[in-house]
């Protein structure tokens, strides 16, 4: 996925969960829209590195968007949680995630479970239908584990419980977290932050739904699925 009109900047502070002060290298402060509504813990840190996109539409009221953060002053992070399933529909259609592979069509936001839609849903000749979740995952800790979620999240275990009843009826379910930091090596839940959701996570292995992560490369101007990411439950 390539990033155009790419602005860097120093982060001054993020505020309001959709609100980011950044400052430019001319010295400029400018306003950004931060496209991610989670805790973003350690992801948000003031004076780190940040690259902002310029929408190019001066009627929008915050024309520049957040993208990236350098973590730790060394890990690129793509924080658009918006992205997350844009790249794993470019890692399945480019055959990066092997475990998807083989089907006839891709569909987004399909209707499905207690007025929910699933991220995406693949279907093929004499495959079962296979519901994919799509978590983004950003939390660094140590040694490189990478922890999901960085906040309490009653709809994620929503969404483990449409992903059991979907396997219930005969159908694949994959729950697939999307895991754009250069620093995050491994992933686990984070039982810590929430352990109803890392209890029911195993829960959900257990019952049949697959759990995945897959990581990406990138830079200021292009971030792109490229390689598995080991899960430890």
């Amino acid at each position: 996925m390539k990033l155009d009109n790419m602005i860097e900047g120093r982060l001054i502070k993020r505020y309001k969960r959709f609100l980011a002060d950044v400052e430019l290298a001319d010295g400029t402060q400018v306003t950004a829209h931060c496209p991610n509504t989670g805790s973003m813990k350690h992801c948000a840190e003031p004076g780190s590195r940040v690259w902002l996109q310029d929408s190019g539409n001066p009627k929008r009221k915050y024309p520049l968007g957040w993208e990236l953060v350098e973590v730790d002053q060394q890990y690129l992070c793509c924080i658009n949680t918006g992205r997350a399933n844009h790249l794993i529909r470019e890692g399945i259609e480019s055959g990066v995630i092997s475990e998807l592979q083989g089907y006839d069509s891709i569909r987004a936001e399909v209707k499905y479970g207690e007025n929910s839609r699933i991220d995406l849903l693949l279907e093929g000749e004499g495959k079962p239908l296979t519901y994919v979740e799509i978590k983004n995952l950003t939390l660094l800790e140590d040694e490189g584990w990478g922890s999901f979620p960085d906040a309490v999240t009653t709809r994620g275990a929503k969404h483990l419980q449409e992903l059991m009843a979907m396997v219930e009826q005969g159908h694949r379910a994959v729950l697939l977290f999307c895991v754009p930091h250069e620093g995050i090596e491994k992933a686990r839940p984070a039982d810590q932050i929430d352990p109803k959701y890392g209890q029911l996570l195993r829960e959900a292995a257990a019952a049949g739904v697959e759990v995945l992560a897959y990581g990406a490369s990138l830079s200021p101007t292009d971030v792109r699925i490229s390689h598995p990411v080991p899960v430890a439950l």
